[in-house]
């Protein structure tokens, strides 16, 4: 069986490879490893956000001290210098010696043999500099410190400021926080804490209605409350999205991307299961899996569409409300995929255009009178504020909402922005408009 480290320096290896998001391939990789030891597992994860957090820090430094660039040893070589490094730099309770040790056992393990002086004598070097750096001032800025692309720090500088950036910087650090909806069509908060403290579930409650924040589990998906439907895993900003849509009982309501579901769970439990709900995907698989967590958490009343989002045919009667959570960078929930903050700015410059046209198909399904809900997990203005603003200057017979709990959150320029540093959640951007009835 492969040990805590050896697992994830093969995590690392899969990310580079295949482009997939760490969290992702930690869970799949997590539940095939055979690891029983909670700290194990812990230790798995820390190694894998760790590295992929603070890349561009450890592979200047690891660069350094090499001869040949990082792109020419082999993934799993690399992989386990990188993991080896972020136990030296910043794992205090790891001794250099076992960081060192362990990671030139496991390059002979894998036939690696011929590189273990090689990370022997660089993780050794490693240790030295970090030992120099701690014992000397050396003012960092933001993108050293935080490992953030110069770039992206300074999209982030010129929206909030550098003391905001920094306290957004040090909320996406570490472990973020586990929310889940309560399925209000099966149980009562109080019914669900009694429960999830009967499996050994640390609970604690949110400012938001219906929302919970847990911890002290391991596989959620093995919980009984979750076999049972009585919850699903979303977001507390995600969740204030669905209340900002604030759908009724026997309405319409459109979901434009819906996948993985969050949204369109929690919206048909404000409807109270009552009305046609409408989840539609551009992927035939992403679909599936929506009915499938509907049909566990007891999910009638929604109804899935494969179809793009921006060429949504019309339905038979206009829609009471229509959600369009667009395609974004994810600047938001960096905390959560460390991976998205090395997206280049250039290869996300066609998103806006992208969101445009959701947001005006979105448009054209809302009836009189009816809601229309723009959403993004990004703190990028341009795929936010200037896509609204942009929606309402060609659109006269939408304006913003001004009433209700969008109302009370929204900011002085009529939109609601959540950064991670407020309540734990991640960083969301929500714009409500109503047609008017004219």
């Amino acid at each position: 069986m492969k040990s805590a480290r050896e697992t994830a320096a093969d995590i690392l290896v899969s990310v580079e490879k295949d482009g997939a998001y760490s969290s992702t391939a930690l869970v799949q990789a997590l539940k095939k490893s055979g690891l029983s030891d909670e700290r194990d597992k812990n230790l798995v994860s820390s190694l894998v956000y760790s590295a992929t957090e603070h890349k561009t820090a450890v592979d200047a430094l690891l660069a350094s001290f090499l001869t040949k660039p990082l792109s020419k040893l082999p993934p799993f070589v690399l992989a386990l210098m990188r993991t080896g490094a972020v136990q030296i730099m910043y794992f205090d309770k790891i001794p250099v010696s076992a960081a060192v040790n362990e990671s030139v056992k496991l390059a002979k393990k894998r036939g690696f043999a011929y590189a273990a002086g090689m990370i022997n004598a660089v993780l050794r070097r490693v240790a030295a500099h970090s030992e120099a750096e701690k014992n000397e001032a050396h003012d960092m800025t933001l993108s050293e410190k935080y490992s953030f692309p110069e770039q992206l720090t300074s999209l982030f500088a010129d929206k909030f400021g550098e003391e905001e950036t920094e306290r957004i910087f040090k909320a996406f650090e570490g472990r973020r926080p586990v929310f889940i909806r309560i399925n209000t069509l099966k149980t009562t908060q109080k019914e669900l804490i009694d429960v999830l403290k009967g499996e050994g579930v640390s609970v604690g409650t949110t400012e938001l209605e219906n929302c919970l924040e847990i911890s002290g589990f391991g596989d959620i998906t093995a919980l009984g409350s979750f076999e049972n439907g009585l919850f699903h895993v979303q977001d507390m900003s995600s969740q204030l999205c669905a209340a900002v849509l604030n759908a009724a009982p026997g309405e319409t309501v459109i979901d434009c991307c819906a996948a993985p579901g969050g949204k369109s769970f929690t919206t048909a439990e404000y409807m109270q299961n009552k009305g046609v709900l409408i989840s539609c995907d551009i992927h035939e698989h992403k679909t599936r899996l929506i009915e499938k967590s509907a049909a566990r958490l007891g999910i009638t009343c929604i109804r899935t569409v494969c179809a793009d989002a921006s060429l949504l045919p019309e339905p038979p009667m206009s829609a009471d409300r229509v959600l369009c959570d667009v395609p974004c960078s994810g600047f938001g929930v960096i905390g959560r995929k460390p991976e998205i903050k090395y997206k280049s700015l250039d290869d996300i410059s066609s998103l806006p255009g992208i969101q445009s046209a959701i947001l005006e198909r979105g448009a054209s399904l809302v009836k009189k009178g009816g809601r229309l809900v723009y959403s993004t997990c990004t703190l990028n203005d341009a795929e936010n504020g200037e896509v609204c603003e942009a929606f309402l200057a060609a659109h006269p017979e939408f304006s913003l909402c001004t009433d209700g709990l969008y109302g009370e959150k929204a900011s002085a320029d009529g939109f609601i922005t959540v950064v991670p540093t407020e309540n734990g959640g991640d960083g969301f951007f929500i714009a409500a408009f109503e047609r008017s009835n004219a």
